[in-house]
């Protein structure tokens, strides 16, 4: 067995693969962690879904292990270091999957400004009707430019939409600000002046509470709040009483770690706090362009010397709008 898929990749990836390699689908392995480092030791390269922790246990029972691969983006169940030592290059359709959270993004604020809409998907059919807002003529305030706020960016300039924000890591005099239609002010000036607000921070440990009392007293009353960021970014105390003074109207957070909002915590029952269990990647076809490209890039690794350098880590870029590779050929590598 040359690859081992715990997850499934989309059809045409997946058979494309299969055409060039020995793989064997076992879903059930991700169930089961004794059985699946008894079942790793003759494995070249693994597929695995986001449930399944890598770590330097798991690697030691995979001798001739190049690759692991994931559809999904997030180093946070992968020992990085671990895998440096052995050689073992991670593989990730980072950029795959740019488009669905953008979009994603785009589709709560939406949801969240007309929630007569989200009553009707309810099944409410004798509620009240709810008066609205436009997004057209709104501020947006953009925190963090992850590579999804470059596609929301582009979509909220194509509504109306006056755009402002703010990212620790970009300088405001950064030409990007110009090229996303964006202005650039410091934080607290966001927080002041957008209507609504969408987090996409690239997350690091050094962000963690980063938004809170401090910095959530500068928000617009009535303030509409989306993010695909780790919810660790959230100081738990100071977001509930945000939610509940009316500061933050309503929220809409993607992936939301366990225990975020849970039984026993400040978030919990916030009936103005809405969760989903990270959708926002969940596409069709963002889901065939991380196939495709973890597919071609695992091709390459297994048919490239060690000693050329691929064995290094790698969390590599799909473009936003890629398409699919010709099943006679793995496609131009980028």
């Amino acid at each position: 067995m040359e690859i081992l898929l715990l997850e499934r990749l989309a059809p045409e990836a997946q058979a494309w693969l299969q055409a060039r390699h020995r793989v064997a689908l076992r879903p059930e392995l991700a169930e089961d962690p004794g059985e699946l480092r008894r079942q790793v030791y003759n494995v070249q390269a693994l597929v695995l879904p986001r449930k399944v922790v890598v770590t330097r246990e798991l690697l030691d029972f995979a001798p001739v292990l190049r690759a692991i691969a994931r559809l999904h983006v997030g180093t946070e169940n992968t020992d990085l270091e671990a895998c440096r030592d052995h050689r073992v290059r991670v593989v990730q359709g980072t950029h795959a999957h740019v488009r669905s959270n953008a979009e994603y993004l785009l589709a709560s604020l939406l949801l969240l400004m007309r929630r007569g809409i989200g009553a009707a998907f309810k099944g409410e059919r004798d509620a009240p009707p709810l008066v609205g807002r436009e997004l057209h003529g709104s501020v947006i305030g953009i925190i963090g430019l992850a590579p999804s706020a470059h596609a929301l960016a582009l979509m909220l300039n194509a509504l109306g939409a006056r755009l402002v924000g703010y990212d620790p890591a970009v300088h405001h005099t950064a030409s990007v600000w110009k090229r996303l239609h964006i202005e650039p002010m410091g934080l607290q000036d966001v927080l002041a002046r957008a209507d609504a607000v969408s987090v996409q921070v690239l997350y690091a440990s050094r962000f963690q509470g980063f938004l809170n009392d401090k910095v959530l007293a500068h928000c617009k009353p009535g303030q509409l709040w989306v993010a695909t960021t780790r919810s660790r970014i959230f100081e738990p105390h100071a977001f509930a009483q945000a939610l509940k003074d009316g500061r933050i109207d309503a929220a809409m957070l993607d992936g939301a770690e366990s225990g975020f909002a849970g039984r026993g915590t400040p978030l919990a029952d916030l009936p103005n706090l809405y969760l989903t269990p990270r959708i926002g990647s969940l596409t069709q076809e963002s889901r065939q362009r991380a196939s495709w490209y973890v597919a071609q890039r695992l091709h390459e690794t297994l048919t490239t010397p060690r000693s050329t350098g691929y064995d290094t880590i790698l969390s590599g870029p799909a473009p936003l709008d890629s398409q699919p590779a010709p099943l006679t050929g793995p496609g131009p590598i980028e």
